[in-house]
């Protein structure tokens, strides 16, 4: 618990005033925390870093995380992510013609989602933050998904006792489910009475309800993945806490929603 403690007020005292500072700061750790999670994930494969395939899902992952006007003036005009994601799966497939299947289209297919879920996740944390809705709207989405995991955790362990989903994550209850949904939209209404965001409060209490229930799946996605390779944690950066994809596993779901809900 000592360790846990330590290390969450020294990442905090890192992370808080990167994301009060916002713009190319946030951006570069986001890019930075975008890097960590392929490697986790690498690792977590037993997959060789020092390759190809590594190489080209690092740069795809990162071509997906930075902001679009970083390609802008040496770019063709109207270059979408689709475009950037096209060009680097394409990359990965010649892989495995070159290794003559040592790579295969199985490891492409995993690297190009990797691309996509660890990119695109990331992107989305500097994306909100540097947006129009800036700071309040990345903090409304925080306030969702820390007060869903803290409680979720806090009343699965004191009254949980129906599994939600034992063959993916073992201590997952559907009270606890419920109880986070709940205590998302009581922490996130009162955040709102005091920093109104771009819809009024009801849909806004709706959206909460929505990215509560997918910031969990977020944290089954996790499970799942770690369950089939078989580790506990998908890293030790973060001694007592894991890697950067355990503490980042239900934002790198609900921040992309936040563009699909057209708040960003």
């Amino acid at each position: 618990m000592k360790q846990r403690v330590i290390t969450a007020v020294i990442a905090l005292a890192i992370f808080i005033p990167i994301l009060l500072a916002g713009g190319i700061w946030l951006e570069v750790a986001a890019a930075a925390l975008a890097m960590v999670g392929v490697f986790e994930i690498y690792i977590m494969r037993k997959r060789i870093i020092v390759s190809i395939d590594f190489i080209i899902t690092i740069l795809g992952t990162l071509a997906l995380a930075v902001p679009l006007n970083f390609y802008k003036g040496w770019m063709p005009t109207g270059f979408s992510r689709l475009d950037i994601l096209y060009i680097f799966v394409v990359l990965l497939l010649m892989v495995t013609v070159f290794t003559k299947n040592k790579f295969n289209f199985e490891d492409a297919a995993i690297s190009a989602i990797t691309m996509v879920y660890v990119g695109i996740g990331f992107h989305y944390l500097a994306s909100v933050r540097n947006s129009r809705a800036g700071l309040g709207l990345l903090l409304f989405a925080l306030i969702v998904v820390w007060s869903t995991d803290i409680f979720a955790y806090t009343f699965g362990r004191k009254i949980g006792k129906h599994k939600l989903w034992p063959a993916i994550s073992p201590n997952k209850t559907w009270e606890g489910t419920i109880a986070g949904i709940i205590c998302a939209l009581i922490f996130s209404g009162i955040y709102m009475i005091f920093v109104p965001q771009k819809y009024p409060m009801i849909d806004m209490l709706m959206i909460a309800f929505v990215l509560s229930i997918f910031g969990q799946i977020g944290d089954l996605i996790e499970s799942a993945y770690k369950r089939f390779y078989k580790v506990k944690d998908s890293g030790n950066i973060l001694p007592g806490h894991g890697g950067i994809l355990d503490r980042f596993d239900s934002m790198l779901i609900v921040l992309p929603m936040l563009h699909i809900f057209g708040l960003v």
